[in-house]
């Protein structure tokens, strides 16, 4: 059984430390909003905003978090890990003020139980799905119909996350079904718990090949792209953010509205996020699947 060495992604271990904790992350007092440098001094103590995000957004997002700070002297604490565990740790209680997921699913599962702010949801990034394989492979792979991704693993494993419920399998999953592939390599699958899970799995050698967002490719030296997924193997990759129904104050809101802003956007582009691509339409039958959690 492959287990994962200890990394910097926190998964929802952190979470339930945070939510134990007490009252400090889930009561925020009035804050400084954005644009307000606001008081300082120890009579001023940061507001703290507690932030739910997908793993694969961990490297970003703690740059992001830091000039969010800066400019409103709100302190952001962030928990990593798979959407879905995410979701529904806010659907059992977890005190996260925002909710930043990896893909429309999980927000759709959140909104559906009144759990999001109303009019708060905006899509802010998207990312590309890619084939990787450890930077020492001799691997070479195209990506089309029918590509022979089963003889190139030769008895070896593909890692990416679980695709019944971790956002980059269930886009791995649409496209390898597009693909005409599926069938073949499941038996193979890795079910990561997260992204990066998977992405460790590959950069230590213990899977052959993995399916993981750009993003996290290159984020990590040990691994190297095989190929690219076509865009139109998979339904658009989409990574909306929220604001939690019980937050209190507007902390959250603003910290939403500044993941659109320039120097957000900025940031993320530095790591390989692109701008959100339009929705995909309902009638769209992998897009349909790949937002059911």
């Amino acid at each position: 059984m492959l287990r994962p060495r200890a990394r910097k992604v926190l998964t929802c271990g952190v979470a339930s430390v945070l939510w134990a904790v007490g009252t400090a992350a889930t009561a925020p007092t009035a804050g400084v909003l954005a644009g307000d440098d606001g008081p300082s001094g120890p009579e001023h103590a940061p507001t703290t905003l507690l932030v739910f995000a997908a793993a694969s957004l961990t490297d970003a997002l703690g740059e992001v978090d830091r000039a969010f700070t800066a400019r409103t002297h709100v302190e952001v604490r962030a928990s990593f890990a798979a959407s879905s565990v995410l979701a529904k740790q806010i659907e059992a209680g977890a005190p996260a003020q925002v909710f930043f997921s990896a893909d429309l699913g999980w927000m759709d599962y959140l909104q559906k139980r009144e759990l999001l702010r109303r009019g708060s949801r905006r899509d802010v990034l998207g990312n590309a799905l890619v084939l990787i394989a450890p930077a020492d492979s001799t691997a070479h792979l195209t990506i089309a119909p029918h590509f022979d991704l089963a003889g190139t693993l030769r008895g070896g494993r593909l890692a990416t996350g679980d695709p019944d419920s971790v956002p980059v399998g269930k886009y791995a999953r649409a496209a390898l079904e597009q693909l005409g592939v599926w069938d073949s390599v499941a038996p193979r699958l890795v079910r990561a718990e997260n992204v990066r899970t998977a992405l460790e799995y590959v950069a230590r050698g213990d899977a052959v090949l993995g399916i993981v967002y750009r993003t996290d490719a290159q984020a990590e030296k040990r691994v190297r792209v095989v190929d690219t997924f076509p865009l139109d193997t998979y339904p658009p990759i989409i990574y909306p953010a929220a604001v939690t129904a019980g937050a209190q104050g507007e902390e959250g809101s603003r910290f939403v509205e500044f993941l659109s802003g320039a120097e957000a956007q900025g940031i993320f582009a530095r790591y390989g996020f692109t701008p959100p691509p339009a929705a995909a339409s309902p009638e769209n039958t992998g897009a349909a699947s790949a937002r059911r959690p």
